[in-house]
């Protein structure tokens, strides 16, 4: 490659690396659409072949005919968000016992493949008590289950109490559309489904917490299974934490 287009790569490359890594600030206090029901724009995965627009919903799919043994993620290209709440709708559908979910404030990394995910995660899984949970991928694993309330120490032990209207059956079903409604403001994760409170997350452990990072759709790596997620809307919060 000649100099000039080096340069020229190079400095493109900065500009892209710099605007997506600002923290997302435009339109703060207002709900507004991150996603328009009929095209990726302003999404992005590593790996698009997995992913197309059906049912007005971002979809992705496992078949038989084209597995998957890896996690694949479609990644918001809006910048990494701080503060924020997040309503999408979702469904996930199979005959199987399968995983999916979606990151937030989370990173992407070289793990095992080139655009893996870690940090924290909106977790769900079918043909389980619980069905959801907030969780810390390649972190301390499960941080509040359906039902509980779970306050991280600065030494980071764990103290978690019950959340009593989100105890016993769901009121949801996660081949159904349902909605996730996920506040972050500052340690504090809260998250509603169907309007109601599910479990929530106080992380005060400086080593652990993040609080900015990128918002990542999953399609979790696993038999076949399709997952979908629509009406996505996005309101940005006051205050930053770096």
């Amino acid at each position: 490659m000649q100099l000039h287009a080096r340069i020229g790569l190079v400095f493109g490359l900065i500009i892209y690396g710099a605007a997506f890594a600002a923290v997302a600030e435009e339109g703060t206090g207002e709900w507004k659409s991150i996603f328009d029901g009929k095209s990726f724009d302003g999404w992005q995965a590593a790996d698009m072949s997995f992913w197309r627009i059906e049912d007005g919903a971002l979809t992705a799919e496992i078949t038989e005919a084209k597995p998957t043994a890896r996690n694949h993620y479609l990644v918001y290209q809006g910048g990494k968000l701080a503060n924020f709440e997040l309503k999408v709708n979702h469904r996930i559908l199979s005959d199987h016992d399968v995983n999916g979910g979606f990151q937030f404030r989370s990173e992407i990394f070289n793990g095992d493949i080139p655009d893996d995910c870690r940090g924290y995660q909106v977790d769900n899984n079918t043909k389980t008590d619980w069905l959801v949970r907030l969780y810390d991928e390649f972190g301390r694993h499960t941080l509040a289950w359906r039902g509980e309330r779970t306050v991280f120490q600065e030494d980071g032990t764990p103290q978690t109490s019950k959340i009593e209207s989100a105890q016993g059956p769901a009121k949801f079903k996660l081949e159904e559309w349902h909605e996730y409604h996920l506040i972050c403001d500052g340690p504090k994760l809260t998250l509603k489904v169907n309007g109601a409170l599910v479990a929530e997350a106080i992380d005060n452990d400086p080593k652990q917490q993040d609080f900015s990072g990128i918002l990542a759709m999953q399609l979790h790596s696993g038999p076949p299974m399709k997952v979908q997620f629509k009406d996505i809307q996005l309101k940005v919060l006051g205050g930053k934490h770096e």
